[in-house]
C-alpha cells in the first residue's frame, strides 16, 4: 500500500499546489486555461511518446489488453444507457434537456479512462511489482478512446455538419494521437530518436503531469466547490462506474478468459483507479463537461483508495 499512498500523496500536494498559487493571485482562469492548453499540445504529447517508446510490445498484446478493452467497453456501455435515458428524460423536461454530444463524450471519458500514467505507472511498479503492468490500459486509452473521443469533439463543436474524411482525418491531426502512434512506431521499430531530439522530449514530456494537477488545483478554487457545480445524479454516476464497475467488469471477464492470479489482480486493480487528470485537461479544451470532469476526477480519486484497497485485501 505504500505505492498507493505515495502516488495520492504526490497528487495532494501539487494539486493543492495549484490552488495556493490560484488563491494568492499568482494564477487567474486564464493561467489555468494556458497551462492546460501547454499539457494538451506540448507536454503530454511528449510524455505519451517517451512513454509508449519503450513499451514491450509483446507483453501490451496480451490477454490483459483483452480484459482491459471489455472493461472500458462495458463502463462506456453504462455510460451510454444513462445518456440515452438523460436524453429521454430532456423531452418530456424540456427545462432538462440531458447531454450533448460533447458532454456526452467527456461523462465517457469520466467513467472509463484511468489515471494509468501518474497514478497507473508507480501503483503498479510498487504495488504490483512491475510497472510495464500498466501498459495495456494505456496502449487502450491513447490509441483508440481519446483519438475516439478527440474526433466526437472535434464534431461537437464544429457546430455543423462533418464529412467522413474529415472524421477520419482528425486523429492525423491531434497531437495526443500523433505522439502515441509515433511512439508505438518508435517501439516496434526500434529505432532510437538522436539524443538531441530525445532529451529536449523528455524535459518537455516531465511538464505534463505538473501542468495538468496545477490547472486542475486553479480549478478547484477558482471554480464552484466540488460537488457543487453539475448535477448529482450525473456526477455519481461517472464516478460509480468509474471506481465500482469497470474494476468489477475487469475481474469478471479476466476470470472468463482464465487469466493468472497475479494478472487478474493486476487488471482489476489498474482498472480501480480514477479519472485521469488529462480528461479535465480534454474537457478544458473542448469546453464541453468541464465542471463535470473535475467533480469526476475529485470525487473518484478519493474513492479509489477504499476501492484500491479493498482490491489489494480481496485478491493480494
Amino acid at each position: 500500500m505504500t505505492g498507493v499512498l505515495d502516488g495520492f500523496g504526490t497528487i495532494a500536494v501539487l494539486i493543492a499546489l495549484g490552488w495556493l498559487l490560484a488563491h494568492l493571485g499568482v494564477l487567474d482562469q486564464a493561467g489555468r486555461k494556458t497551462l492546460s492548453l501547454l499539457a494538451f499540445y506540448v507536454a503530454s504529447p511528449a510524455l505519451l511518446l517517451t512513454v509508449l517508446q519503450d513499451a514491450d510490445l509483446a507483453r501490451v498484446f496480451s490477454l490483459n489488453l483483452v480484459v482491459s478493452v471489455a472493461a472500458v467497453a462495458a463502463t462506456a456501455a453504462g455510460t451510454g444507457v444513462w445518456i440515452v435515458a438523460a436524453r429521454l428524460r430532456g423531452r418530456r423536461d424540456p427545462e432538462r434537456p440531458g447531454p450533448g454530444l460533447g458532454e456526452g463524450v467527456v461523462a465517457t471519458l469520466c467513467s472509463s479512462y484511468v489515471n494509468a500514467g501518474n497514478l497507473g505507472i508507480p501503483i503498479a511498479a510498487y504495488v504490483l511489482g512491475d510497472a510495464a503492468l500498466v501498459a495495456p490500459i494505456l496502449l487502450v486509452q491513447v490509441l483508440v478512446l481519446q483519438p475516439t473521443a478527440l474526433a466526437l469533439l472535434d464534431i461537437a463543436v464544429a457546430g455543423r455538419k462533418v464529412s467522413f474524411a474529415q472524421v477520419a482525418s482528425r486523429p492525423l491531426k491531434n497531437p495526443l494521437t500523433i505522439a502515441s502512434a509515433a511512439g508505438v512506431v518508435i517501439a516496434v521499430t526500434q529505432v532510437r530518436l538522436p539524443i538531441v531530439l530525445a532529451d529536449p522530449i523528455e524535459l518537455v514530456g516531465g511538464m505534463a503531469v505538473p501542468a495538468m494537477l496545477l490547472a486542475y488545483g486553479v480549478s478547484l478554487r477558482l471554480g464552484p466547490l466540488p460537488g457543487r457545480g453539475v448535477p448529482a445524479g450525473e456526477l455519481w454516476t461517472a464516478v460509480g462506474l468509474k471506481v465500482l464497475a469497470q474494476p468489477v467488469a475487469a475481474y469478471l471477464v479476466g476470470r472468463a478468459v482464465g487469466l493468472d492470479e497475479a494478472s487478474l489482480f493486476a487488471v482489476t486493480v489498474l482498472s480501480a483507479l480514477p479519472t485521469a487528470q488529462n480528461v479535465f485537461i480534454i474537457a478544458s479544451r473542448y469546453d464541453r463537461g468541464v465542471l463535470l470532469a473535475r467533480d469526476a476526477i475529485f470525487v473518484s480519486t478519493i474513492l479509489t483508495v477504499p476501492a484500491v484497497a479493498g482490491a489489494a485485501l480481496l485478491l493480494g
